[in-house]
């Protein structure tokens, strides 16, 4: 039925002259239509009569050239045509098998493809289990829906998994954002004695927040990435699900195929525990045993007043020395002062600055 319908249809839509589908097609004031070519281009008897008028192959009636108008209706109707005639006959391939021509009427369960009776009856297929395509159909459908359910959850927990890692993306960045600036306000107290080791902090926390973002961003990547497949996968099956049955049961293999290769990669976590992170009260002790040391150095360089004393025991402090996390032992070191000239100096200063409050 709808081969006779396409056969009117293509006559209404034939050039009278050519006989084939009409091409740009044109039409008289008469109401006939024909090729673009054939009505001006040839000189033809059925057109240009004795007298030279031209006139309608069909009906007689005359006409003049400057009349001729495009029917864009025709034009159209013929596209569709040919568009129709395309899907059939690419149906009709589909249908038949690429091996013997036969129609393809039977599913082979082991290899998961359609095949014809002499497929079945051929050394590839031979003892494997076949059925009719009418029977198999229903059990891969099913299939397939539980199939297309797994892949929208699995779509479903790339999203989710998606905004748990830009959450975490700016939750470490305010973090260490915050921590940057705890950094700087304590280096800015201690500007004379902490100014390259603010720098090492601050170069260490960046490079600690590129490195995390940077696992985080190709995390993010590989999320989009898969997420995109698992959505054309979707797009397939929803195709496949949505078309003939012949169409699903061809490529239901590498459907399943596919869907079966797919495996959600979890992205990478950082702790935010058990982190090494500058803190201000390191400064605080810092500064304390530096005063300290200053006072004691101070001492040792009064009570020995030859120059050669003073010289020994007040040599400058290499602010170079000195890092953020060293504890008092290591600033200790930084002074010209052993342990036993450090004690006794310091326990002279205690009792000096007894001394002082007493009289005060």
């Amino acid at each position: 039925m709808a081969s006779g319908i396409l056969v009117n249809i293509q006559e209404e839509v034939t050039c009278p002259i050519c006989l084939e589908l009409l091409t740009e097609p044109l039409s008289l004031d008469c109401g006939h239509t024909f090729c673009q070519t054939c009505i001006t281009v040839n000189d033809k008897e059925s057109i240009i009569g004795q007298e030279g008028n031209r006139s309608c192959p069909v009906c007689r009636v005359s006409f003049e050239p400057g009349n001729l108008r495009p029917n864009r209706q025709v034009a159209n109707i013929v596209q569709r045509l040919q568009e129709v005639k395309g899907n059939l006959e690419e149906e009709q391939k589909r249908n038949l098998c690429a091996h013997h021509g036969e129609k393809l009427q039977l599913f082979c369960e082991e290899d998961r493809k359609v095949i014809c009776w002499l497929c079945e009856r051929s050394q590839a297929h031979r003892g494997h289990e076949t059925f009719l395509l009418e029977e198999v159909a229903p059990k891969y459908q099913k299939t397939l829906q539980s199939c297309l359910q797994k892949l929208k959850a699995e779509k479903q927990e790339a999203e989710e998994l998606e905004i748990k890692v830009r959450e975490e993306m700016s939750t470490w960045k305010t973090q260490i954002q915050n921590e940057m600036q705890s950094v700087q306000e304590n280096f800015t107290r201690l500007r004379q004695i902490l100014n390259s080791e603010e720098v090492k902090e601050l170069k260490k926390l960046k490079d600690e927040l590129e490195v995390i973002l940077k696992e985080l961003a190709e995390s993010e990547n590989d999320l989009v990435k898969e997420k995109l497949l698992v959505t054309n996968l979707i797009s397939d099956v929803e195709h496949y699900l949505q078309g003939s049955t012949m169409e699903l049961l061809q490529d239901v293999n590498v459907i399943m195929k596919r869907s079966e290769s797919l495996a959600l990669k979890k992205p990478k976590t950082f702790p935010k525990e058990q982190r090494r992170v500058f803190r201000a009260p390191d400064l605080r002790e810092i500064l304390r045993v530096f005063n300290e040391l200053t006072d004691v150095q101070r001492y040792w360089g009064t009570e020995n007043n030859s120059s050669s004393s003073v010289k020994k025991h007040s040599k400058p402090f290499n602010k170079e020395k000195m890092t953020v996390l060293q504890r008092p032992k290591k600033v200790t070191e930084c002074f010209d002062l052993t342990d036993r000239e450090f004690k006794i100096g310091l326990k002279k200063l205690k009792e000096i600055r007894k001394l002082r409050k007493a009289v005060e």
